[in-house]
């Protein structure tokens, strides 16, 4: 039997449930909102699609009460305010930290085992939030940034290669923001051919650049953050959890001397398994990609430092 909580019933944690409804790999799910009745009402419209999809787990909906979550193997915490047209995540700082503390301190108290997954932003501060008021083992909490960041870097090189997205395999790593993310140019390939050998400088400088304002490009079409891609980086996730794949994906980690840096959660690749992150992957980077990568760094320990300003940690 595996159980899934998600924390907040919006758009990507109720897409989060129905993919991995779908995915089929999870015998419960719990989805909880603080807002009555809107848990429940996601949860009910989910299981009556059950049939048609073919999907046997049990999705329930609940209004704040952390019991229901107890002994569950994995929490996605997705509670907080999404990011408006022309809101930087840096700005969503005062509000979603003291969201996420509570529900982190609460899912503990039924879950003390679980793995949890953090997607509220800012989210490699929020990870790192998460991180210092547990004190659990390094790689039972981590950030899901880098997935879907990378998900969107491998469709805009789909696009442009006019290949399927399947046969692409490419890295964000950095932190998950417009402006530090580092999407891994020397790592992408098609099919294993490097896709150096296939696109102009131009082009996929071009491509770096919609990866890395992704996000952005989303949040002024859809007037609020995206939900599909980050609903189902975080299901990939989760299964590779549930069923120890140990897959390889690029999350928001705390790092202790590894990619040289210190007491920060930033995206690098890791290694996911029953045990959360079981590996982090030390990529050999280019000279241009490290300074990129250190600089990323910086600017997330700079928003980090907010958290002590407000004595939040």
């Amino acid at each position: 039997m595996s159980k899934i909580s998600i924390i907040g019933a919006g758009n990507v944690g109720a897409t989060c449930a129905n993919a991995i409804a779908h995915m089929n790999y999870a015998s419960e799910i719990i989805l909880l909102d603080i807002k009555q009745g809107f848990a429940e009402g996601k949860a009910t419209d989910m299981m009556q699609s059950a049939k048609q999809y073919g999907f046997d787990c049990n999705i329930k909906g609940i209004t704040n009460d952390y019991k229901a979550t107890e002994k569950s193997d994995i929490v996605v915490v997705t509670s907080g305010i999404p990011r408006k047209p022309g809101m930087t995540r840096e700005e969503l700082i005062g509000v979603n930290a003291g969201i996420v503390k509570e529900v982190i301190e609460n899912v503990l108290k039924h879950s003390p085992k679980a793995v949890i997954i953090i997607v509220s932003n800012p989210m490699d501060t929020m990870t790192y939030l998460a991180n210092k008021i547990t004190n659990l083992p390094q790689g039972r909490i981590f950030g899901m940034g880098g997935a879907l960041d990378s998900s969107r870097f491998r469709y805009y090189l789909s696009n442009e290669l006019g290949c399927a997205q399947s046969d692409i395999q490419c890295t964000v790593i950095g932190g998950h923001s417009d402006t530090t993310m580092v999407p891994l140019i020397s790592k992408a390939t098609l099919a294993g051919e490097p896709v150096t050998n296939l696109l102009k400088k131009d082009k996929l400088e071009e491509i770096k650049h919609n990866t890395m304002i992704g996000g952005a490009t989303l949040t002024r079409m859809l007037n609020t953050s995206a939900w599909y891609a980050p609903g189902s980086s975080i299901a990939m996730m989760c299964k590779s959890i549930i069923l120890d794949q140990k897959k390889i994906f690029p999350c928001s980690v705390y790092l202790n001397g590894e990619y040289n840096q210190k007491d920060i959660c930033i995206g690098v690749p890791a290694m996911i398994g029953k045990k959360g992150i079981e590996k982090i992957m030390n990529f050999t980077l280019t000279e241009e990609e490290k300074e990129a990568f250190n600089k990323s760094a910086e600017a997330v320990k700079k928003t980090n430092s907010v958290l002590h300003d407000m004595n939040l940690i």
